[in-house]
């Protein structure tokens, strides 16, 4: 590929209604897919999370412990196919805005060993963003080397194909502005982590006190765990409120927005 790719995640809590199963955020869905459109960007590769389409059966069935009988064979397709649903949703979405969407499911082409992606081939993804395709995939239930099944999560997805495909930049969307020095949901006082460096994060994760205070409680510990990857690499990454409107096109056009850009130092 001659230009270097945008990678933007669209989270679960965004795209979704959280607490209620199966159910998505089609407001938001078509705003963001009209946002996508209005920022006119060029070779971009979108990646979704699950939100409350994937994690309540996944869940049930304990998927992401890997295989332990034939009861959970089941289980295993009925997140997949959740997934696929919402997936379907946003790439109708989009292609509703005139966006040549391509859905690609991780299944199809990813295998993990023990939980992390081991083979990754890029033919399709690769050939579909230079003819001008905008790939989308998502977290899913892939097979696994030593598992028998596991989790891929979103965020790990977009983290290694960022770094297989020589990104320009990440676009994480979220249901914050960022990172904050303490959870923004509960504490009144919690301010916003504009700037964060590779070394912020690398503390953040091995869980040294005194890295600038930033809160990653929840889901967010696992995204800046996997957020190190491509930061390490050079690859900025950008976390901004995805359900506030204009942001996703103000990111994508590489316009000023509020949320955490973080840089390897």
């Amino acid at each position: 590929m001659k230009s270097k790719p945008v990678m933007l995640k669209l989270g679960g809590s965004v795209i979704t209604v959280k607490d209620k199963v199966l159910t998505p955020n089609t407001e938001a869905i078509d705003r963001l897919a009209g946002e996508i459109a209005d920022s006119k960007v060029s070779h971009l590769v979108i990646v979704h999370g699950g939100g409350s389409y994937g994690h309540s059966i996944a869940a049930k069935y304990k998927i992401a412990e890997g295989f332990k009988g034939k009861h959970q064979l089941i289980g295993f397709s009925e997140t997949h196919n959740a997934m696929v649903s919402l997936n379907k949703l946003i790439v109708e979405s989009l292609i509703g805005k005139g966006l040549p969407a391509l859905s690609i499911p991780p299944s199809s082409f990813i295998i993990t060993k023990n939980g992390r992606i081991h083979d990754l081939p890029l033919d399709i993804m690769t050939h579909a963003i230079s003819m001008g395709f905008i790939p989308v995939s998502y977290g899913d239930s892939v097979l696994d080397h030593d598992r028998g099944f596991a989790i891929l999560s979103g965020d790990q997805l977009i983290s290694v194909l960022a770094v297989k495909l020589g990104a320009e930049k990440v676009i994480v969307g979220v249901d914050v502005d960022g990172l904050y020095t303490s959870d923004p949901k509960t504490s009144p006082s919690a301010q916003l982590v504009e700037h964060a460096t590779l070394e912020d994060l690398e503390k953040l994760v091995g869980g040294v006190s005194g890295s600038r205070a930033i809160d990653v409680t929840g889901g967010m510990r696992g995204k800046i765990f996997e957020l190190t990857l491509p930061v390490m690499k050079g690859i900025e990454v950008l976390i901004v409120n995805a359900l506030k409107p204009g942001n996703i096109c103000r990111a994508l056009s590489g316009k000023n927005v509020m949320g955490t850009r973080i840089v390897k130092g």
